[in-house]
Formats: C-alpha cells, sequence, structure tokens
C-alpha cells in the first residue's frame, strides 16, 4: 500500500489508521464503512484507491466479523447498564462484603477460604493489567474488580474475628465444684432463674486455659446477693456449646464462639461466695438497677414489656406473651432497635431544635440542626450503652447517627447509601451478624421501607395538594398499611427460613402497635422515669401499664385469629438465596430494570413455601427420632414425651402444630422395650426401618438377623460391625461423628449436621466414621 506524501497523505495515513482501530466500535454500532469514513473526513475513493494490496483489504473487511464475535452483546449491555446507573452501583459493595463473609461461613476449610482469595487477587491482576479490557469495558471491569475485591474483604474480616474472639469449646462434658469470677448476671424472672456469666480455668486441660462459661441457676429463695465482680464456687455440671440438633438447625455453637464462650451448664447445688470482688462495669449495675425500678414501678402483667422497652431485658416476659408477640407480627418491639433508637432520637432532635429557636442569640450563631443533631447522638449513644449495647441496638444506633450526619449537612436522610454505609460498619465489626436473622430482617424492613417510599407512584401518591387536613391523614394511614404489607412480604421468607414459622397479620396489627408503642407508650415510660426524681410519676406508670396491657390484648387478639401463622418445616438454602438476591435486586435499583429481581423473589420465596419435609429426622444423640407421615400431615416420635426441648425443636423443625403421636401408633409397627420396627412407604417404594429404644444387652445374632432384614438402623448404643442394612446405619459412634441427621427417602438423600460446618472452629473435626448409604 502506498501513502503519498504532504498533508493529503499524511491525512489519508491518519485516517487509516483511525479506522482500523476503530473497526470494533464501527461493528459494535453497526455502522457501513463509507459513513464511518466520511464521519473522519476522509473520501471513500482515495481510501478504496489506497488500499492496493488484496490481501490487507481482505483482512480490513474481515475485522468486523471477528469483532462481532469476541465481543459478546451481553458485555455491551452490562457496560451501557453500569454505565448509566452511576450512584445507584454503590449499596451493591456492602452486598458484596456481605456475600464474602457469607462464603466464609459457606466454604468448608481454611484451604478453601485461602483459594478463594488466591483466586481474588489473580483475577484483580488480570484485570489491571488488561489493557483492552479497560478500554472496550471500563465501566464492567472497574465493577467486577471492585465486587471481587470488596468480596474477598469481606471473607477476610470474617477469619480474622473468629481467629481473635473465637473461644474453642471444653473437650467434654464435666460434672464437679467450679470456681469463677462472676463477669455479668442476666436476671430471668419469668422462667425462674438467673443466667451467669463467669471466667474461669478450663477444668478439662492440662494447661488450665482461661475460658467464659454460662451457667443456669434456679431461683431458689435464697438470700445470697451476687453482684459482678465476686468469686463464686458451686457444684454444676458444663458442657460443650450444643451443635445445631438438625441439619439448618439453630447453630448456638457459633453463637458462642463468636462471645466467647467455651462451655454452657446448669447450677446443681448452692452458691458459695469465695471472694467479694468490684463490679465489673458500671453500666451493667446501673442497667440492672433502672431495671429492677421499672419491675417495682409497673404491674406484674406489664413489667416484663416495661424493662424489655427501657433496657432491653426480656427476661420477665412470660413465654404465652412472648409467643403472642411472635404470631401477631409484633415480636420487633421487644428487642431494641430501630423503632425504640429512631424514636428516642428522632424526639431529642426534634426538642432540641424547637427549644434552642426560642432564643435568638442562639439561633443567630449556630446552626440549629447540626445543634440538634449533636443531643439526638448523645441520646442515641447513651441508650445504647444502657441497654446493653447487644448488636441489633448498636446496629440501630449507627443508623440513627446517619441520618442525623446528613440533616446536619443538608442531606436527604434516608436512603440506600445510607443504609448501605450502615449495614458495612455492622459487617465490619460483627461479621457474623450477617447469617443471624436479626441482621437480615432489620435491614431486609429498612431497605422494603426505602424502596417503597422511593418509588414513583407513592411520591406521585402523596405530593403535596390542596386539600383538607382529613384527606391527608387517610393518605398517610393508606401508605403506612401498604408499606406495612410490603414489609411483611419481604421479611416473611425470612422469618419462615429461620424459625418455621411467621405471622400473617402483621402489617394490621403494626399499623396500631407502632403508633401506640412510638407515641404512647415510650413517652410515657420516659415520663414516668423523669418524674421519679422528683417522687411525681406514679400516675404516668399507671398508664403505660394500661397502655401496655393494651398492646398485649391486641397481640393476643392477632395471634388468635383463624390462621394467624403460617408453619414451614427447615427447607435448603439455594431457595433462601434465590429469594434474597431477587429482593435485594428489586430493592437497590430504581426504573424498570428492577422488576427483572421479581421472577428469581418470587421463585425463591415459592420454592421455600413448596420444599417437603425430611422423612425422618435424628438428633445427634440418637435418643429421640421423629417420622413424618407422607403428605407431611402428623410426626410420630420414638420416645413418649409429653414435652421438653427436643420434642419441640422437631416440631419446629416439621412445621407441625399438632401433638405428636407416639411410633407405636405407626400402622402396621411392632415395638417392644429394646426395638421398634415398621414400614414407610415413600414413591412407591418399601423401606423397613429398625429402631433402637433401650440399652438392655441384645444377643448379637438375633440383631444381625433383624439388621439384614431391614433397610435403614438406628440406635443411641453402639451397634456391632456384624448389623448390616441394606442400605444405612446410624449408631452412637456414627452419630457422634455426623451430628444430626435429615433423611429424605424419596431422592434417597441424608443430610449431616457436620457437612453445614467443614473445619470451622465450634465444630471439632473428627474422622468420619459415618456408615456412607449402600446403592439400593
Amino acid at each position: 500500500m502506498q501513502i503519498t506524501g504532504g498533508r493529503g497523505g499524511k491525512a489519508r495515513h491518519d485516517g487509516l489508521a483511525a479506522c482500523r482501530s476503530a473497526r470494533c466500535t464501527a461493528a459494535c454500532h453497526q455502522l457501513d464503512l463509507p459513513v464511518l469514513y466520511a464521519a473522519m473526513g476522509i473520501q471513500a475513493a482515495v481510501f478504496e484507491n489506497s488500499l492496493t494490496d488484496a490481501s490487507e483489504a481482505a483482512a480490513l473487511q474481515h475485522g468486523p466479523w471477528t469483532c462481532k464475535r469476541l465481543l459478546s452483546r451481553g458485555l455491551a449491555a452490562s457496560e451501557r447498564f453500569l454505565h448509566q446507573a452511576g450512584f445507584e452501583q454503590g449499596p451493591w459493595l456492602s452486598v458484596a462484603f456481605g456475600a464474602g463473609i457469607t462464603a466464609w461461613f459457606a466454604l468448608p476449610t481454611p484451604i478453601w477460604w485461602a483459594a478463594f482469595l488466591g483466586i481474588a487477587l489473580a483475577f484483580i491482576a488480570t484485570g489491571s493489567a488488561s489493557f483492552s479490557a479497560r478500554q472496550t469495558y471500563p465501566y464492567l471491569l472497574r465493577g467486577t474488580t471492585a465486587v471481587v475485591l470488596i468480596m474477598a474483604g469481606g471473607l477476610s474480616v470474617a477469619w480474622v474475628r473468629s481467629e481473635l474472639v473465637g473461644a474453642a469449646p471444653i473437650e467434654r462434658p464435666i460434672s464437679g465444684v467450679f470456681e469463677g469470677r462472676l463477669l455479668g448476671i442476666e436476671p430471668q424472672p419469668a422462667r425462674g432463674r438467673d443466667r451467669l456469666l463467669l471466667a474461669m480455668r478450663d477444668p478439662t486441660t492440662d494447661s488450665g486455659r482461661a475460658i467464659k462459661i454460662r451457667v443456669n441457676r434456679a431461683r431458689d429463695g435464697s438470700h445470697l446477693r451476687l453482684q459482678t465482680g465476686d468469686v463464686i464456687r458451686f457444684q454444676g455440671r458444663l458442657m460443650p456449646p450444643a451443635p445445631p440438633m438438625l441439619p439448618g438447625a439453630y447453630n448456638f455453637a457459633r453463637t458462642a464462639w463468636f462471645s466467647g464462650i467455651a462451655a454452657t451448664g446448669s447450677v446443681l447445688g448452692p452458691v458459695l461466695h469465695v471472694e467479694r470482688g468490684r463490679p465489673a462495669g458500671r453500666l451493667a449495675e446501673l442497667r440492672q438497677k433502672l431495671t429492677d425500678h421499672v419491675r417495682s414501678r409497673i404491674g406484674e402483667s406489664a413489667s416484663g414489656l416495661a424493662a424489655a422497652f427501657v433496657t432491653g431485658d426480656r427476661g420477665g416476659i412470660v413465654a404465652v406473651d412472648d409467643q403472642a408477640m411472635r404470631d401477631s407480627g409484633l415480636a420487633h418491639l421487644l428487642s431494641i432497635s430501630g423503632l425504640h433508637v429512631s424514636a428516642l432520637v428522632g424526639a431529642v432532635y426534634l426538642l432540641v431544635l424547637r427549644l434552642a429557636a426560642l432564643f435568638p442569640w442562639l439561633a443567630l450563631r449556630v446552626r440549629l440542626p447540626v445543634l440538634a443533631a449533636g443531643g439526638g447522638a448523645l441520646a442515641g449513644i447513651g441508650y445504647t450503652l444502657i441497654s446493653g449495647a447487644e448488636v441489633p441496638t448498636v446496629r440501630s444506633c449507627v443508623g440513627a447517627l446517619l441520618v442525623l450526619i446528613a440533616l446536619a449537612l443538608g442531606r436527604e436522610p434516608l436512603s440506600l447509601r445510607m443504609l448501605a454505609v450502615a449495614a458495612f460498619c455492622v459487617m465490619m465489626l460483627w461479621p457474623e451478624a450477617v447469617m443471624g436473622p436479626s441482621f437480615q430482617m432489620s435491614f431486609g424492613a429498612v431497605l422494603a421501607l426505602v424502596a417503597i417510599s422511593g418509588a414513583a407512584p407513592v411520591r406521585r401518591f402523596m405530593a403535596p395538594r390542596d386539600e383538607a387536613l382529613i384527606i391527608r391523614a387517610l393518605r398517610s394511614l393508606v401508605l403506612l398499611l401498604v408499606t406495612g404489607i410490603v414489609i411483611d412480604l419481604a421479611l416473611m421468607p425470612i422469618g419462615l427460613f429461620h424459625f418455621h414459622r411467621a405471622g400473617v397479620y402483621g402489617a394490621l396489627a403494626n399499623v396500631v402497635a407502632i403508633p401506640l408503642t412510638t407515641f404512647i407508650v415510650m413517652p410515657l415510660l420516659a415520663g414516668a422515669l423523669l418524674l421519679d426524681l422528683v417522687g411525681a410519676g406514679t400516675p404516668l406508670w399507671w398508664l403505660a401499664a394500661h397502655a401496655i396491657e393494651a398492646l398485649l390484648a391486641l397481640a393476643h387478639t392477632f395471634a388468635s385469629l383463624p390462621g394467624a401463622v403460617n408453619l414451614l418445616p427447615a427447607t435448603g438454602n439455594g431457595a433462601f438465596l434465590v429469594f434474597i438476591l431477587g429482593g435485594l435486586w428489586l430493592g437497590l435499583w430504581s426504573g424498570r430494570v428492577r422488576w427483572l429481581g421479581l421472577p428469581p423473589a418470587l421463585g425463591g420465596a415459592f420454592l421455600l413455601a413448596m420444599s417437603p419435609s425430611a422423612d425422618i429426622l435424628v438428633p445427634g444423640d440418637g435418643r429421640q427420632v421423629g417420622v413424618v407421615e407422607e403428605g407431611g400431615q402428623r410426626l410420630f416420635l420414638l420416645r413418649n414425651s409429653d414435652g421438653g426441648f427436643v420434642r419441640d425443636n422437631l416440631m419446629e423443625f416439621t412445621g407441625m402444630e399438632a401433638e405428636p403421636l407416639s411410633l407405636a401408633r405407626w400402622p402396621n409397627a411392632r415395638c417392644n422395650q429394646d426395638f421398634c420396627t415398621f414400614t414407610i412407604v415413600r414413591e412407591g417404594r418399601n423401606w423397613r426401618l429398625l429402631l433402637s429404644r433401650g440399652r438392655d444387652t441384645v444377643p448379637e445374632r438375633a440383631l444381625a438377623a433383624a439388621c439384614e432384614r431391614s433397610d435403614i438402623v438406628i440406635a443411641d448404643r453402639w451397634l456391632p460391625r456384624s448389623c448390616r442394612p441394606r442400605w444405612f446405619k446410624a449408631d452412637r459412634r456414627s452419630l457422634k461423628q455426623s451430628g444430626g441427621l435429615a433423611i429424605h427417602l424419596g431422592e434417597q438423600r441424608i443430610d449431616t449436621v457436620a457437612q453445614t460446618q467443614g473445619e470451622h472452629g465450634w465444630w471439632v473435626r473428627r474422622p468420619d466414621a459415618l456408615d456412607r448409604p449402600r446403592r439400593p
């Protein structure tokens, strides 16, 4: 190819080079070459004459087809979408941080954690070194790099916190006489006990490492007064924190690990003072005195809720009232969180703002919103400290402080970015909170609230109009009801996943309960405490007691309505993750694109609702076995039990309220004092089960013959190797390694607790001695 000299030749040379570098752009925008050349100031005829080399011309014409093959339409669409998204991308960084934390809990071993970090760093390095990708997809590359980096940071934060605060459990259960220093006392008068937190030496190891334990002490009328800092001696029983009873059940061992608790147990005898000590914390002492004062000043029926509102102490709430609050959708009122902190901070903010405006000298020299925000911040921090500084309270306080900062700066107080910053701060301090229902439901509710308030139809509905006051009030009431329904719909799958039950009428109950609590109960309690300083709080205590009783009556009314509670058996994590991702997409984007999250949100909720229960449930000790009737209508238990922790958990896990029946009443079941044998029919196949009930010696030959005729054998005793069922055997030894079991006969699948724990510190790794299911 020949390029003539001079200004015209240089222009043609530059134009040809620009054309070659822009071939991909021409293909992407579907422009023909003459139009592109004309746009660059090059005449098509001049360009055609310059192409004397036929092979080079063919290569140039082939370029757009190569570019079309390399450049995906999906990548181009993603690039345009991120370019238009702007600041809406910011909250997704907090989502990525939470995803990294979740990955640490989900991945089983440190090798996986290190591999995750290595892959993330390799991806970031590759993306940073790819010049062509930075030129072609700058937004997409920058966004994916930031997400991967933040995910790696989330996993690292969870790993580091586990190493710093995790407390290894004691090696084995132990009974004896123990001595320790009292760190905290949590009175639970509704349960007739006190919960003690002590520091002591590990009695199961030679090193005698320092550990923290939690024991329950029954209230026996003793006049011994304990206070934090005392050294006490007691006879009791200690055991490692309990792992999940069944796969997917509540994991107290994980909670205890991040709380630094190495053992739990109970006090079996009198407590003796060894040494009087100074109180460990003035705030804890002040909180307890305030709790006792509230309980002494208000009626017995309302004292539990009153203490919960003031100091966050829920130990005085009767179990019946607690369950009614849950079933009516009002349980969030019992935990000092967003509603309580925001009500207090908002009241103090408005009070300081109005009072300061009465002084012209102050109003002319100080920005009153800044002054009011400072007063609200001090009130919120003080309330958080007095109430025990639990994670939900701290989370709410952080959110309230961010709102105050926004108000002081004249910015929008309630926004997705504020919510994302608050979530990021909480996850940095307490990454384990991501796995709990409190974090998920709190931020889920606020996310639904922000999404609803920011939607264009809602803004048009609530726009200022020249209308009567009653019409504006009705409009606000409609918005409150709609918001409550949306929040309930958003939180119901989360509640069903974690607790296997959720209230149906929560939106209606909250329309009355939230104003009652915010504008009547809490101001009356605060006023009564202030007037008690001069001994004049009795009238307000009387009014507060009646207001709380009205709240309890409301809870019991809605909880007793037909169909007030939805029950759901335990399900897998997949459907729940699909729902969460769909909900986040719905809440964090704006415009039409947000509706792309509706199908996965509805699909995840549908899969959660349609998930069947396991056919056989075996807790970790093997003493109790639950068998679910086909269709999930009834639960049968191996051992008769009128109550107890295991029975209640099995009922909750299967999503049933009907009283369980004895397995001896199963059709064609044959039971004696040692064993039960019966047949389960699933999907046209008969499964014969043999379950152990006693500990008496059984002839090995007879046991081996019975095992040979059975498909599944489950026992809380040790079984000899000669016991070989056709499909699966679980005895005392194998259950110790695997933990609880959930057996799905239709899918021929066995889920174990061990599969969900990996090598995290709260689960002691042992050799896998679980008998594998045989091929049927």
